[in-house]
């Protein structure tokens, strides 16, 4: 075992795939001999050399459209987005082309790549450099969607997503970079479309997404500590495929439903879970599903808002023993 920051397992991530198969390649903007904006891929381009590892204009297009080729002919590129707020930019690649490229061609052309994206807020970087836009990909059919919380999932999802056959938007969160975690030695390999309890419970079920886990984990604790109240935390990890048997599994064991969510309320990915909850187990439901998210605003850049629009571990923990009647 290792003890990794998020940050450092990003490029134990790509470099355990890069050295695994000859065509995976690496490119973005400054991500070779600058090691990145937030410095997640540093040592990959002294590793590998600059035909693997390639700098890129500043031109989202350039960026997904140089991976796709590279896909459709035999490679297999992790393509990065400094930001995920700018995979608005190119967005006609990620809604149009690579999802649709397999049925467009009856299967003839294979689109197996994969986009890396810095998300979330945390940061103060403000309404365009903060948003939590995972529901924007989970929406379009093609794509799968992954978004780990701890330095070992990065590792696992990112060399399931590499060797996956499909496109792939992994989405990794700012405020994670600099969290460590105990990882594995050797080679880790996850499986796309599994999520993961991290804290067993009775009393309730709280779904959370990336940097919303640990904010979760704390308020569990702070319930359980505060209120003898039992929460199971559940890391959805992967939005599409959605592992919606472990999800429902938790439901019929809890009873209850909480959702935390970093993106806006409206269309957030929380809002598709409820109605496969709602569809498929009403009955095991002693109460109404409760989604906590940021308010539908863009967000501010001043950390006194910033902190205060964002589910904390308080106000999590809050609403649950509001809903509970504790």
């Amino acid at each position: 075992m290792a003890e990794l920051t998020y940050r450092d397992a990003v490029a134990r991530g790509i470099a355990q795939e890069m050295a695994r198969d000859p065509d995976v390649v690496f490119l973005g903007e400054d991500v070779a001999k600058a090691g990145g904006v937030f410095k997640a891929t540093v040592g990959l381009y002294e590793q590998f050399g600059p035909l693997r590892v390639r700098d890129t204009p500043i031109s989202e297009q350039a960026i997904l459209g140089a991976a796709m080729g590279a896909a459709m002919t035999g490679l297999k590129p992790i393509a990065e987005i400094m930001f995920s707020d700018f995979l608005a930019v190119c967005f006609d690649y990620i809604a149009n082309e690579f999802p649709k490229s397999r049925y467009m061609t009856n299967g003839q052309v294979k689109c197996p790549l994969v986009v890396r994206t810095g998300n979330g807020a945390g940061s103060r970087f403000g309404a365009q450099h903060s948003q939590s836009v995972e529901n924007w990909c989970m929406m379009i059919p093609g794509l799968k969607v992954v978004a780990p919380s701890s330095p070992r999932d990065v590792i696992g999802l990112l060399a399931a997503a590499v060797r996956d056959p499909d496109p792939v938007i992994f989405f990794e969160h700012k405020s994670l970079y600099p969290m460590k975690g105990e990882v594995p030695d050797g080679e880790i390999v996850d499986t796309l479309g599994t999520a993961k309890i991290v804290r067993p419970g009775k009393d309730a079920t709280i779904l959370a997404l990336a940097l919303m886990v640990p904010r979760a984990l704390e308020a569990a604790e702070k319930l359980k500590a505060e209120h003898g109240i039992d929460c199971e935390v559940v890391d959805v990890r992967s939005l599409v495929p959605l592992d919606t048997q472990t999800i429902l599994g938790s439901v019929a064991r809890t009873h209850r439903l909480f959702t935390v969510e970093e993106n806006p309320r409206l269309c957030g990915w929380g809002a598709e879970i409820a109605s496969i909850v709602a569809d498929e187990a009403f009955y095991d439901l002693d109460g109404p599903i409760v989604r906590i998210t940021t308010p539908h605003i863009p967000l501010p850049a001043a950390d006194v808002l910033e902190d205060t629009v964002l589910p904390t571990p308080g106000r999590i923990a809050e609403r649950v023993r509001q809903s509970l009647g504790s």
